[in-house]
């Protein structure tokens, strides 16, 4: 491991904080957390806490001492100063002299001693770091030094890689007890560089920001170089399994149908199959270190326990998916057996959490995290991948052997652990994803974005690429755009492919690409009446036929929506390519709803008029003013209600279809009130 510290970058940030009022200490600490969360194998995702102790202005004008601790919800990786709230610290080392202290207490009095009261609480291993009197403090879970950590002879290997440049202090649940017992030890030793915490992770001391940086990465470094003599054995062959895409839906489906009613039943799947994945995934000792439990406490809120393992993805899937199903629900029976063990622990009672798995892990298919969002599947797809790493590498010196059950039911269960996570309400499409077909033109872009708004990931499809691409950058991580022509069942198909590899599945279709061709019927060559129905109608039964094959897969219903056009219903003159094609499809989406109720699979028709978009240009909107004697305005909203209907009037309307749990085959019209075009 390389120290990333620079000094002139150093200084460059001290001066770039100055000019906001930050000083030196809290800028180089600000600047040295982030070296530390830009690596993965160092801090994930939250995790790891830094602090500086240093001098504060009060009210009154007087320095106080203070601790600036990274606070609740900030990340090492993008941190800024305000992310290290400062705390008195003479109250807070007062505290040492307590018997006990219990957390809610220690949050409180934590809370009580901010100099800004509206900064976010301190970590919950603040008093670790008050009680330690070293200037910089840094915390990371290294995974080198998890490997060493989680061994039934920790000790005697750390202190064989370290002799006394560190200490070792027993597994204890951060907080009070962890800080008073670290405090102890670093006061019975002489001029320490740190302290590794077993089954936890690793802390380094230094009078300014670099010392404790990088004797951070120098410490981290030798615990690699006892790991990197050892050659990891040869991956065990598996057979091959059937691709991701294919997979994955069936996985979704498997826990849809397991959760039922009692548990969530949409999730988002995020699968990762690496080198060092597909090492553990394929080793037959999968099962067994599955079991052992998580490479530190702190990452059971994300993974649970353990991961669920299932046979190797090959042959018969549907054979498979059976076998899944009874795996799924012997995981479930084994967590609540787990949670009434030791929740009869406490007097006053623990609430359950939904005992579904956060991670699956297969032989020749490698694991797949399990999120309620993209960016939540995500994390524990990459903690997971920690765990891993850990795993393999820990084998590889002796034997993994992380806490107990006990002391990770407690940190699962720790109110304050939950915290970390939040409770905020979820969104109403949340745990869904969509594809939404020619997502950069005017209704696709609008609907993408109200999907997005719901909470929903959104696939972003369009012939243009930088249009779809362009889309997706302005909805966030929970999006991605595709460039795909929808008129090629090969790239249709591939774009599904890639959905399903992206997230899991796919709940709600959105198939809106459409092309407007003007000019009367007699006129029309064959080749521009083909051309209309390629992507009018051919197009959207072929969107349709990908998305009810991943419907079917999940087994967990689906939501299809079309964008048909008042035109279907209430045809216009010279426009007959465009009304006879959406009249074409109406009828497709009356069969689909026929065909594939039973499916759950619910098929809707959306019908709007008059939208500015590139179908209706500037361009056309003119002509076609011009054409009925009025001007622009007047035409766009000419309908009842004497308004104009826009985009993204549309797209709420087709996130409200996406919602009707009970309607198929209806059709919702968008269009203002348009008599000829209403529904008889």
């Amino acid at each position: 491991m390389k120290s990333r510290w620079n000094e002139t970058d150093a200084r460059d940030a001290v001066e770039r904080y100055a000019r906001a009022g930050v000083a030196e200490d809290l800028a180089l600490r600000t600047y040295s957390a982030r070296l530390l969360g830009a690596d993965p194998s160092l801090v994930l995702h939250g995790g790891g806490n830094t602090s500086v102790k240093t001098t504060a202005v009060d009210l009154f004008g007087e320095p106080v001492d203070v601790l600036c601790v990274k606070g609740s919800g900030w990340d090492l990786a993008t941190i800024e100063p305000p992310g290290h709230p400062a705390v008195r610290l003479t109250p807070l080392r007062r505290l040492r002299d307590l018997d006990r202290l219990s957390d809610e207490d220690m949050v409180n009095a934590q809370r009580q001693n901010l100099m800004n009261p509206s900064a976010p609480n301190p970590s919950v291993e603040t008093l670790l770091h008050a009680f330690i009197p070293e200037k910089f403090i840094d915390h990371t879970h290294a995974l080198a030094v998890l490997a060493l950590a989680d061994q039934p002879d920790a000790e005697a290997l750390i202190a064989a890689v370290y002799g006394d440049r560190v200490a070792c202090v027993p597994y204890v649940m951060p907080g009070f007890d962890l800080a008073r017992r670290a405090a102890e030890i670093w006061e019975s030793h002489v001029a320490l560089e740190g302290l590794v915490l077993i089954n936890h992770g690793i802390f380094s001391f230094g009078a300014t920001a670099r010392q404790s940086y990088e004797r951070m990465i120098d410490l981290v470094s030798l615990a690699e170089a006892r790991l990197a003599p050892v050659a990891r054995p040869p991956a065990q062959a598996a057979r091959p399994a059937a691709p991701a895409d294919e997979v994955l839906p069936l996985l979704r489906g498997v826990l849809s149908q397991v959760a039922g009613d009692r548990w969530p039943s949409h999730w988002i799947l995020d699968h990762r199959a690496d080198e060092t994945v597909m090492a553990l995934a394929n080793d037959p000792r999968l099962a067994d270190w599955a079991g052992r439990g998580v490479a530190t406490p702190d990452h059971v809120i994300r993974t649970k326990a353990r991961p669920l393992v299932l046979p190797a993805p090959s042959g018969d899937l549907r054979a498979w998916r059976g076998t899944a199903v009874a795996a799924v629900s012997a995981f479930i029976a084994d967590y609540e057996a787990y949670f009434r063990r030791n929740a009869a622990r406490f007097p006053t009672g623990k609430t359950q959490l939904d005992p579904l798995p956060r991670v699956i892990v297969a032989p020749g298919f490698g694991l797949a995290g399990v999120g309620r969002s993209a960016p939540d599947a995500a994390v524990t797809a990459d903690v997971a991948q920690s765990w891993a790493a850990t795993v393999l590498a820990a084998e590889s010196v002796g034997r993994f052997t992380p806490v107990g059950e006990a002391d990770t039911f407690d940190m699962e269960y720790w109110s304050l652990e939950q915290a970390k996570l939040g409770k905020s309400a979820e969104r109403r499409l949340e745990r869904h994803v969509v594809v939404v077909t020619g997502g950069g033109g005017s209704i696709g872009a609008a609907a993408a974005r109200a999907f997005a708004a719901e909470g929903a990931q959104v696939a972003v499809l369009d012939l243009d690429a930088a249009a779809a691409l362009a889309v997706a950058r302005g909805l966030g991580r929970a999006a991605f755009g595709l460039g795909c022509d929808v008129t090629d069942p090969t790239a249709v198909e591939l774009a599904f492919a890639a959905v399903n590899a992206r997230w899991g599945g796919v709940d709600i279709v959105v198939s809106n690409a459409g092309t407007a061709t003007a000019g009367a019927m007699v006129s029309l060559s064959d080749d521009q009446l083909r051309s209309s129905f390629d992507i009018n109608f051919f197009a959207h039964q072929t969107v349709a036929r990908a998305a009810v094959r991943v419907f079917r897969a999940q087994g967990m219903g689906g939501a299809l929506l079309f964008n048909v056009s008042k035109q279907a219903l209430n045809p216009g003159p010279d426009f007959g390519a465009y009304g006879t094609s959406k009249a074409a499809l109406l009828a497709l989406m009356r069969q689909y709803a026929l065909e594939h109720g039973a499916d759950g699979v619910r098929v809707n028709a959306i019908n709007p008029d008059r939208i500015r978009s590139g179908l209706l240009s500037e361009t056309m909107i003119a002509a076609r003013s011009a054409s009925r004697g009025v001007d622009a305005a007047t035409y766009m909203a000419g309908n009842l209600l004497g308004e104009e209907v826009t985009a993204e009037d549309v797209a709420q309307v087709m996130v409200f279809a996406a919602m009707m749990r009970r309607t198929t085959g209806a059709v919702i019209t968008v269009d203002g009130g348009n008599v000829a075009a209403m529904v008889r």
